[in-house]
């Protein structure tokens, strides 16, 4: 395990820290977390590869980049009630979990959900609950949330989502419009919300009634 804690080290400090990531309880959690346990074990040894791996399902584990950005522009400080679109192998949700207080993950592959929670129970993390469902229609049932991460992308923020962020939430979506895609923070002023493009992204589409 030697091995894996020095390439975390690398990867904090050249694809994070130098990369623009500021929030030293981000790169903590990413510091804490370790990516090679939510791989497949014949790609364990690209665990710490400054790109997207995949995890079957025609699913992929994010470059460690966008799971360190999304997570700075959440602004999480500890007690905050997070939802999840696409647990995918698990690995921001631990992020997350290093990062709030609970976090609620959604799912629509029941195999990857079963393996991201095997995951999760191997590493102690006991504040993730992850779910089987639509993603785009979220959590109503545990809603407001003060955090919203989705890991697909939409072709505009769906409603479901944007209706259970509580107030001063802030949702990250990545936004497709035609070949382009742009990782997008929504901070919700009372009935306004405030957008902020973090740059260009690749993800698989968010599929469910509120996406494709």
């Amino acid at each position: 395990m030697g091995a894996y804690a020095d390439l975390r080290a690398r990867m904090v400090e050249r694809q994070l820290r130098r990369r623009g990531i500021a929030d030293e309880r981000v790169l903590a959690a990413m510091a804490a977390v370790p990516r090679e346990a939510f791989v497949p074990a014949e790609l364990r040894h690209r665990a710490y590869a400054d790109s997207a791996l995949p995890i079957g399902e025609g699913q992929t584990i994010s470059q460690p980049w966008i799971v360190a950005t999304i997570c700075q522009a959440l602004e999480l400080r500890g007690d905050e009630q997070v939802l999840e679109v696409g647990t995918g192998s698990g690995y921001s949700a631990a992020v997350l979990a290093e990062l709030g207080a609970e976090v609620i993950s959604v799912e629509r592959h029941r195999q990857l959900a079963e393996t991201a929670c095997q995951s999760l129970d191997r590493l102690g993390v006991a504040t993730v609950e992850v779910v089987v469902g639509d993603g785009s229609r979220g959590a109503p049932q545990r809603a407001p949330f003060e955090a919203i991460a989705v890991h697909a992308a939409a072709p505009a923020p769906p409603p479901a989502l944007l209706a259970q962020l509580a107030e001063g939430g802030r949702l990250v979506v990545p936004i497709a419009a035609g070949e382009v895609e742009a990782l997008t923070l929504l901070r919700r002023r009372g009935e306004e919300l405030e957008s902020t493009s973090l740059g260009p992204c690749r993800f698989v589409p968010l599929i469910g009634e509120e996406g494709y």
